[in-house]
């Protein structure tokens, strides 16, 4: 079994997602706990505490995923892979509605990520809502929809 992932590592997984959760993208500094590191390759399948095979997660993300590589896209029933961020773009498979408050899928790897961690969940959309008003929601950089009227929450 892999040896518990070192203080530096968690620093430099930390840094490299910018302190966002890397499925989400909530904030770090802003919550109650600090975030988690993810096996993106689980450690009970072989994954190593490497680098490469490590992200950033909140604790909601990370224990949703739990040793999860695939899931179901809600739209065609297909199996999916998840979305991995060290192999996908962000902005690829996700965008925020008009709003800022809602996690929009783009590709079947967005859909089946944002389903089963249940990206827009009433809690993580007030707590948007919240660091909206205080003008740090969203991430500099996200992504966001001029308007989406097929988009359902």
């Amino acid at each position: 079994m892999a040896s518990k992932i070192s203080e530096e590592l968690q620093r430099v997984v930390r840094v490299r997602a910018d302190f966002l959760c890397e499925y989400c993208h909530a904030q770090e500094a802003w919550q109650h706990i600090p975030f988690t590191i993810d096996h993106l390759i689980p450690k009970s399948v072989g994954g190593k505490n490497l680098p490469e095979n490590l992200a950033l997660a909140c604790f909601h993300c990370n224990r949703s995923k739990s040793a999860r590589l695939t899931a179901i896209d809600p739209s065609t029933g297909e199996v999916v892979l998840l979305f991995n961020p060290r192999q996908h773009l962000w902005k690829e498979h996700f965008v925020w509605d008009a709003n800022g408050l809602y996690i929009v899928p783009l590709t079947a790897i967005g859909r089946a990520t944002c389903d089963l961690l249940d990206f827009n969940r009433e809690r993580a959309v007030r707590i948007r809502q919240a660091d909206l008003e205080v003008k740090r929601h969203p991430p500099a950089g996200d992504p966001i929809l001029a308007a989406d009227p097929t988009f359902e929450r």
